[in-house]
């Protein structure tokens, strides 16, 4: 179990937003979105990149620095 101090106005207002009842429940669903919105942008932001990578990549130059150790 963790002790944490809660602003009651937030809390409040995050119950009223989520539709949840207890501040247990709140605080859950809340981390449980801030999980998945993270998720979300990270799977977002590896899409662009595999879609946008050889624009601003030079695949052959990072061979050869690979190849040379560099």
């Amino acid at each position: 179990m963790t002790l944490v101090h809660v602003d009651d106005d937030k809390l409040a207002f995050a119950q009223r937003q989520l539709g949840t009842r207890t501040k247990r429940e709140t605080v859950d669903r809340a981390l449980t979105i801030a999980v998945a919105v993270s998720a979300d942008d990270r799977a977002r932001t590896l899409r662009w990149l595999r879609e946008n990578a050889d624009t601003f990549l030079d695949f052959d130059v990072l061979e050869e620095r690979e190849r040379a150790g560099l």
